[in-house]
């Protein structure tokens, strides 16, 4: 997953959050740090990466077990609708 800042200041401390569609859990992540509470997925950065400059992007990755489902609908940054 890549989030890209497309703002015209910083990016800190970014918190995504999005639903699984079909009961699947994540079992790891790199470049970041994911928890999950029932089908929600909150991940945050990782130290080295939590800040991303104004139009810069950071790429991180997780894996889930489970049935293979859509992927997520809706995500959210910092509490807000993104896309």
């Amino acid at each position: 997953m890549t989030v890209k800042n497309t703002g015209p200041t910083p990016l800190d401390g970014r918190q995504l959050g999005f639903d699984f569609q079909g009961g699947e859990s994540v079992t790891n992540a790199w470049n970041a740090t994911a928890a999950q509470a029932g089908t929600r997925v909150t991940v945050t950065g990782a130290a080295h990466n939590a800040s991303v400059a104004a139009g810069g992007s950071v790429s991180f990755g997780l894996q889930a077990n489970g049935a293979p489902a859509a992927d997520p609908a809706a995500f959210t940054l910092n509490g807000k609708g993104c896309g």
